[in-house]
């Protein structure tokens, strides 16, 4: 089960943190892989290592935010692979302020990056995969998208983070009559080039000993196995699903 070798995956964020290890999770699954991020250089690394899979790799930088990067990269992948099957929405930044102190820069930057950029490369792949009537689109969101939190001022993450749920369920309705398949994955605390400088705090190790119901942050990994799960053949049947991955934290 679960074998995606023939399968093309896009992940986007391939560079660093969660989207760099879902990559490595999609090629040793099989898969082929458009890896996209804004640093080329980082994704020509992560190419030779991948390529030891056995597998076809394109390197292609990216701005998320910028509807003609996306638009370039889904012409250059679908000219490359002649289909794309897998589209894992992985990229993602945020500027941390709380509702009475963000300005709108800070707002209209974190809205762009990680809610408005799942739109536009849903768009843009999307219309890819209704070409061949199949299609699996992965959206990562984030545990912050299901509830609020006394411990980091964050409101406009918490908030793209929340339009990303609902935004699955409704692409997921909209799509479903091209045999495309759109879910959610909401993980908890993990380390990220964006995360290490909070989660190794004394103050937020104790915070998650807490609140989360495991007592540690997520390791490298342990999202993997609901990336494969929802990108696979066999998930046939599942769309519209929000999964958290959060050691348990939003079950309490």
């Amino acid at each position: 089960m679960f074998n995606l070798k023939g399968r093309v995956a896009v992940v986007t964020g391939a560079s660093s943190g969660l989207g760099r290890q879902m990559a490595k999770a999609f090629a040793k699954q099989g898969a082929d892989l458009a890896i996209l991020a804004r640093r080329l250089d980082r994704l020509e690394e992560l190419k030779v290592e991948l390529e030891k899979e056995g597998v076809k790799v394109l390197p292609v930088q990216c701005d998320v935010t910028s509807t003609v990067d996306i638009r370039k990269s889904a012409s250059t992948v679908e000219k490359f692979f002649g289909k794309v099957d897998i589209l894992v929405n992985c990229a993602g930044s945020s500027k941390d302020k709380g509702a009475l102190e963000m300005n709108d820069e800070e707002w209209d930057f974190t809205i762009a990056t990680d809610m408005t950029s799942v739109f536009k490369m849903t768009r843009a792949f999307g219309n890819i995969m209704k070409k061949h009537n199949y299609g699996r689109i992965i959206n990562i969101a984030s545990m912050y998208g299901m509830v609020g939190n006394t411990e980091i001022p964050t409101i406009a993450y918490h908030t793209s983070k929340g339009g990303v749920v609902n935004y699955t369920r409704a692409a997921a309705a909209e799509l479903a009559k091209y045999n495309i398949t759109v879910n959610c994955i909401c993980p908890g605390y993990f380390y990220t080039e964006l995360t290490t400088a909070v989660l190794d705090t004394e103050q937020f190790q104790q915070f998650a000993k807490t609140h989360v119901p495991m007592e540690r942050y997520g390791n490298e990994g342990e999202l993997n196995a609901g990336a494969i799960f929802l990108a696979s053949d066999e998930a046939s049947y599942v769309t519209g699903v929000i999964l958290p991955i959060d050691g348990g934290y939003t079950c309490i």
